[in-house]
């Protein structure tokens, strides 16, 4: 019975039609598995990263800017991949485009070595983050709060609330000083005073004036010792610890306070004086 179809449904079909008719159902399979294919890999690579970012919103102490970034790349690793099974699909060599790629990518990456390695640096402060999103930082000779960072550089704000652009590559390849990476900091001032004032008394009112700020720390001990005997002074080293993020305001408002209080408490502060001594010809 079978072959009499078969006979009935090639009847009156040369060789070539029936080898166009297999040609063209074998193409149809083709095209209908590729874009199955095509639509399987776009919903998995959009579901992924829908995932991967959503991991980095569900924890606060995490950073966003990392999971977007490993969301996007995930993104385009799983379209990579669906596009070589669909090329596989209409019996494509994907070694030889996979060599084709890689060397094309070769090419540019020498043609792009400056650009290549902002982006490389850009990834390795994604990834490692010496550096935060408002960390204030002192880096490549610039100072600033920490505004962006993308693939290619990263802006400061700096003191005086100017933009401030940095590639990436000098900002990985040097000394990155971060203000913000601890909670505390340490203040430090030195304090001169006369050779003929009582140094305990002068300790004293050092000690009470800053000690007496809320914002000074009891913990690490304050340090407060005569340091210097200069050359028209006697000089105390004074180291107090306070919250970073007051540290500038509190160094500052430490100087004024502790100069009003010696000037209260009677403690000579000296000062650079000259003395011209005419001699008679």
């Amino acid at each position: 019975m079978e072959s009499i179809l078969g006979t009935e449904l090639w009847q009156g079909k040369t060789l070539a039609d029936v080898m166009t008719l297999d040609f063209i159902a074998s193409a149809a399979g083709s095209v209908l598995g590729a874009i199955a294919i095509l639509i399987a890999g776009w919903f998995v690579s959009s579901f992924l990263q829908r995932r991967v970012r959503a991991l980095g919103a569900r924890h606060a102490h995490l950073d966003d800017m990392l999971f977007d970034f490993l969301a996007s790349i995930l993104r385009y690793l799983v379209l990579g991949f669906t596009v070589l099974f669909v090329l596989n699909t209409f019996g494509v060599q994907t070694t030889s485009v996979v060599a084709i790629v890689g060397a094309a990518g070769l090419a540019i990456g020498l043609a792009l070595q400056g650009t290549l390695s902002n982006v490389a640096a850009g990834v390795m402060l994604i990834v490692f983050r010496p550096i935060k999103l408002g960390d204030f930082v002192s880096v490549a000779g610039q100072m600033g709060t920490v505004k962006a960072i993308n693939l290619n550089f990263t802006e400061l704000a700096s003191v005086g609330n100017i933009q401030v652009i940095i590639p990436n590559a000098s900002v990985w390849g040097n000394v990155i000083t971060n203000y913000s990476s601890y909670d505390t900091r340490r203040a430090e001032w030195v304090f001169s005073v006369g050779y003929g004032v009582n140094l305990a008394d002068a300790e004293r009112i050092i000690r009470d004036t800053i000690l007496a700020d809320a914002r000074s720390l009891s913990a690490p001990e304050p340090f407060i010792q005569v340091n210097n005997l200069g050359a028209s002074s006697v000089d105390f080293l004074v180291r107090v610890w306070c919250d970073a993020s007051v540290y500038f305001a509190y160094q500052a408002d430490m100087k004024r306070a502790v100069k009003e209080a010696l000037d209260a408490g009677g403690i000579d502060i000296p000062f650079p004086t000259q003395k011209v001594l005419q001699v008679a010809g």
